[in-house]
């Protein structure tokens, strides 16, 4: 049968024909070529299966660093000895850690999300915001004292240092309650 007679629609020809060809064609190849090509294949695995090894390894020790890592500043940040805020631009709380919770009297999750001037004492409050724009216009660290209190409840006496991400324009605000320290100095 020439391929002129030969119908390529018709798949069970198609396949037998393809049969033919193959067996020809390993008929014509020399076996141990075929051997070689088959462990020179199963050595490239081999040593394809040792990379990923090596490199899962490397992940491995990557990722227990990064943990580490982790623990340590997470740590750090929770439970430092001063209050840790991140305000976006109109003054809510994103974030805080612990210490910054104890410092306005709360708990930790339902002040996020909540204004710190808030916690401002009415008194101080337009000194704060003077401060809080300063921040934001400055672009560098600014400080101040305040008094931080609500509903005519006084929380304390703070000193506070901000300054502003350039990436996402957050407020990185520190608080550290000072009204102990005034007490000392003023004896």
């Amino acid at each position: 049968m020439s391929t002129e007679d030969f119908d390529f629609t018709d798949a069970h020809m198609l396949r037998m024909k393809a049969e033919e060809h193959l067996k020809e064609t390993q008929k014509k190849t020399d076996k141990p070529v075929r051997e070689a090509d088959v462990k020179k294949l199963l050595h490239e695995l081999q040593v394809h299966q040792i990379e990923l090894e090596m490199q899962n390894e490397e992940l491995k020790q990557a990722y227990e660093t990064a943990e580490t890592a982790l623990k340590k500043y997470t740590m750090l940040y929770d439970l430092a000895p001063i209050g840790y805020f991140i305000l976006d631009s109109d003054g809510t709380i994103c974030e805080l850690n612990f210490t910054g919770a104890f410092i306005l009297g709360e708990r930790r999750f339902s002040l996020v999300n909540s204004n710190f001037k808030l916690f401002v004492s009415e008194e101080f409050r337009s000194q704060f915001n003077d401060f809080f724009k300063r921040i934001y216009i400055s672009g560098s660290k600014e400080s101040c004292e305040i008094m931080l209190g609500y509903d005519s409840k006084p929380l304390g006496l703070v000193y506070m240092e901000g300054v502003v991400t350039n990436d996402d324009q957050k407020c990185l605000l520190t608080v550290m309650e000072i009204s102990g320290f005034k007490k000392q100095t003023n004896l």
